[in-house]
């Protein structure tokens, strides 16, 4: 289990980045009336298809604008990724039948989805270096250990970077499923982090150390981005870290429920970009 004294006291052991994953979240609406052939069911089930429809639109138009990798093999493959996109729906945000003047009882259903890019292609985008540097590329985070492994008693620095200005959630995963909030913490509430900068944890304001110690066994750190602020979840103040009361297998749905707002903070942006990645570590006593 995590002790924690003045400091946070934990145990890693460096193995392999456990796995990577970009998407793109956006919100959209579909429409669709019953007309003499459709239920209501399915009318409802068409308006949703068309949701998701649009929603692979608008992302796919959005990384045709905003992501201008050098290479045109790269940028034909980022293309094709979001050409052959598949959407999850993250949260329903409106919905209702409606009358329509010519067309009769209609169906509107708004969503926040997360288009995911097809993996094959998106796969070779992502293994580029030009991609994790370019902050015109899709975003990207780093996040690696100052050693490869760590025996108890000695302290770790974990260190993230992103290719570009992103908003981030750290979490850690202890080999006795105990999972707490590294960033932000109760003394370093800041998520927002330039690109191309390199970020240590623990480091600034934070109260905590990383240090080996029981139990032993597999363990994650995990790394939540997006370009947009994130979504909320449950924590509790441990002192130095936060500790997660959100299930963890609920944890990468909350934080995709991203606050689409624009520059301005008055006008919604199309979408924001989201990754997920993370390492698998493994704590030993020697």
């Amino acid at each position: 289990m995590i002790k924690i004294f003045i400091s946070l006291f934990m145990s890693m052991l460096l193995a392999s980045t456990l796995y990577a994953s970009q998407s793109t979240i956006t919100e959209s609406e579909g429409y669709a009336c019953m007309g003499e052939d459709k239920s209501r069911k399915q009318t409802e089930q068409s308006a949703m298809a068309d949701a998701k429809r649009k929603a692979i639109e608008s992302v796919s138009s959005y990384i045709t604008s905003e992501t201008q990798v050098k290479d045109f093999e790269l940028q034909k493959d980022l293309v094709s990724a979001y050409a052959n996109a598949t959407v999850k729906v993250i949260q329903e945000l409106e919905k209702g039948w409606y009358k329509d003047a010519s067309m009769g009882d209609c169906y509107r259903v708004k969503i926040k989805a997360e288009v995911i890019p097809d993996e094959k292609a998106m796969e070779k985008v992502s293994k580029s270096k030009q991609v994790t540097d370019d902050p015109s590329a899709p975003l990207n985070i780093q996040v690696w250990t100052d050693k490869r492994e760590y025996k108890n008693g000695e302290k770790i620095k974990v260190y993230i970077r992103g290719n570009k200005p992103f908003y981030a959630r750290v979490i850690y995963k202890d080999a006795g499923s105990n999972v707490v909030q590294l960033l932000p913490n109760p003394y370093r509430q800041d998520n927002y982090f330039n690109g191309g900068v390199i970020y240590e944890i623990p480091s600034g304001n934070d109260r905590f150390d990383l240090e080996v110690s029981p139990p032993f066994g597999e363990e994650n750190i995990i790394v939540y981005a997006s370009t947009s602020p994130l979504g909320d979840i449950n924590v509790e103040d441990m002192g130095g870290v936060y500790q997660v009361k959100t299930r963890h297998a609920d944890i990468g749905d909350r934080t995709r429920g991203v606050k689409l707002i624009g520059k301005s903070g008055t006008k919604a942006v199309s979408a924001s970009e989201f990754f997920e990645g993370g390492t698998t570590l493994k704590t030993g006593n020697k």
